[in-house]
Parts: structure tokens; sequence; C-alpha cells
């Protein structure tokens, strides 16, 4: 998947959740963290780029300029 469809659904899936405590924004980037730090080292270069750029995606979603 593209870093852009990465992004968009994991703003979905965060503003659509009733079982966060932070915001969409927060819960959306706690996601991605969680999946690239438990994947660890076994992740591909190509793979653990994508899911990094996803991060920038995902802050421009939300309208946040980091």
């Amino acid at each position: 998947a593209s870093a852009d469809a990465i992004a968009q659904a994991l703003k979905r899936a965060a503003e659509r959740s009733t079982r966060r405590k932070g915001t969409p924004f927060q819960s959306a980037m706690s996601m991605l963290n969680f999946y690239i730090n438990r994947a660890g080292a076994k992740l591909p270069d190509d793979r653990r780029a994508t899911l990094e750029l996803a991060k920038q995606k995902l802050r421009e979603a939300f309208g946040r300029h980091a």
C-alpha cells in the first residue's frame, strides 16, 4: 500500500473509533508507531521508508505541519 493509502486508512480508523483517549491524530500516529516498533528489525527498508512517509502524510491529513 502507498503512504497516502496508509495515512487515509489510519485517519479513518482513528476518527471512527470510540475507544480512544487522545485526539484522532494522536491515536492514528500511535497505531502507526506501534506497528513500526513491533515489526522492529524484521521490517524491510523499503517498507519502513513507506511507513515513515505515511507519518508525514498523516500529519498533512490532519493539518499538522511538523
